[in-house]
Order: structure tokens, then sequence, then C-alpha cells
């Protein structure tokens, strides 16, 4: 398919798919279709689960994909409006639910000393989204910057196991609640924030995305599988749609990660969802092995904001 074809095909898909294509691809901030997003496909499906108590599954963080926290990620990287009443009430619940003593959000008793600090950054993604007060988070941030490692990163692990070295996964996801805090006019900590970012971004480019920073070798064929949502885990696609959506620039540590997407991309211009992480789910938005309009607009967005040629 020629690129027109295939935006024509990703205007096709839902309402959310729709929103960010004319956003990312076309130029064009649709206000209107966001404002669809919470009654139409999807974003409709997702605040349809809700539970009467306000949580969804059986509480914050039980059971994984269909809990409280992962579907408030879910509508947040489909774009549902920021002032969605829903959104807004369920994580009011999670905060009114109390902190762990380290300032962080507790996903159940074995957590009330020590939170988890991919989860905080997740939280605090979803959380400044949706415009939650500013002091109310501030006690998240402290806990994250308390975690970074000296090599820049961070591991979810650390207080539980002693890590000593971070993790991708757990830095990708506090690196997306770090922009996303600031990028939503906040400005508690300001600058520490910046350092934290720059080393944590230093982290994963070290890495090429993906490959040992000693032996070069792939440290997991995980991280080159393009899964969405992602959730917890880390990919490669979603590392560049990182750096895109935080307005980075090139830098060559980028391209074997870049190749690996480039070879992965059928004869028709589209990309699979090329894996589902296992788990219960409220329903399934696409199925592994068939054409992703996840994926193929991530990488889309992902190349014209890097200006690779295609």
């Amino acid at each position: 398919m020629t690129e027109r074809k295939i935006i024509e095909w990703l205007l096709q898909g839902d309402v959310s798919i729709q929103y960010q294509v004319y956003r990312d691809l076309l130029g064009h901030d649709r206000k209107d279709i966001q404002d669809s997003i919470a009654d139409r496909g999807w974003g409709k499906q997702y605040l349809s689960c809700r539970n009467q108590d306000g949580h969804w599954g059986l509480r914050f963080y039980q059971p994984k994909w269909t809990s409280t926290h992962y579907t408030l990620l879910d509508l947040r990287h489909l774009y549902l409006i920021p002032e969605n009443h829903i959104a807004k009430d369920s994580i009011e619940l999670i905060l009114k639910s109390g902190k762990s003593k380290d300032g962080g959000i507790p996903l159940g008793p074995s957590t009330m000393e020590h939170s988890d600090v991919c989860v905080n950054g997740m939280f605090l993604n979803y959380a400044s989204y949706f415009g939650t007060d500013e002091d109310r988070l501030w006690s998240i941030v402290d806990g994250i910057l308390n975690e970074t490692m000296p090599d820049g990163g961070f591991n979810c692990i650390t207080t539980r196991d002693g890590a000593r070295h971070s993790s991708l996964h757990s830095t990708i996801s506090v690196l997306e609640g770090l922009h996303q805090y600031q990028r939503s006019g906040y400005t508690y900590r300001w600058n520490d924030i910046r350092r934290a970012t720059s080393s944590a971004e230093e982290f994963i480019l070290s890495h090429r995305l993906y490959r040992s920073d000693r032996t070069g070798e792939i440290i997991s064929r995980d991280f080159t599988r393009l899964a969405y949502p992602g959730r917890w885990r880390y990919d490669i696609l979603r590392a560049l749609d990182y750096f895109r959506y935080a307005g980075r620039s090139w830098d060559d540590r980028m391209s074997d990660a870049v190749e690996v997407i480039l070879r992965k991309r059928n004869k028709d211009g589209t990309w699979n969802m090329q894996a589902a992480h296992p788990g219960k789910v409220h329903f399934v938005m696409e199925n592994a092995g068939a054409p992703s309009r996840w994926n193929t607009l991530r990488a889309f967005r992902v190349f014209k904001h890097f200006q690779i040629e295609q």
C-alpha cells in the first residue's frame, strides 16, 4: 500500500487511533474526535467495565491487566480527554487509599514499606495526564528520584532484591511518567527531574535500546517483539516512541533498533501485532499475528519525527 492508503486504513480504525493519526501524522489536533473517545469504541468499552465501587478488576493492582491501574494507563494512552471525571474520580480513590512509607502507591500490604518504582512511574504518567493536583504527586516524585541508580536508570526490584543494574522495563515507565509530569505543567523539583530524565535516557541509549552495554549481545528477544499495550514491558518501538513524544533529536545509537523495526514491516507497508502479553484483559483490541494499526501508527510517527526514510 502507498502511504496514503495506509493512512486511510489507519483512519478506519478505532476513534482513538483516528485522533492520533490526525494529530501525529496529518498535523490536525481534532479535539472533536478526542471528545468522542469516551462515547465510542475502545474508550467506551473500558469505561463500561468500571465497577460500582470506582475500581476496575478487583482493586488497584489486581488482577494485572484488568485492574484499576492498568485500565487507567490504557485510557491515558487512548487519549481520553484529561477532564474525564471517571478517570479523575478513580485516581482520587487510589490516592485516598493511602501511600507507602516511601511516598509511593502501594500495590498491597506487602509494599506498605517500599512501593514499586515502575508502578509509581506509570501512576505518575496517568495521574499527571488527567490533571491531578500537583501537591498530591510530590511524594511520588520524591520516591522515584530517590531510586535513581548509579548507572542512571531505575529498577523496581532494587528495594526487594538489591539489584545493582537498572532495568529497561522500569526505566521506560519512569521516563514516561516524569516526562508527562513536566509536560502537564508541574514544576516541583524541575531541575532534579531533568537530570534524572537525561541520565535515564542515556542509560537506554548506552544499550542501543536493546543490547548489552558490555558485550553488545541482545539482552532479550522480547525487546524486539512489537506488542501493544506495553503496560510494564519494554520494547524498542515503545522506547523510540518515547523519544519522539519527548521531542528528542536523532541519536545514532537508535539505528540498530530502527533497522530491526524496518525488517519487521509487511510487504503492504503495515506492521503486525507480534505478541500479546499473557493475562486476562477486558477485551482484545488487536489480534497477535495480524496487521496492527497501533504498531503501524507508532512506527509511522517515529519515522516522521526522526525523518527516517521508509
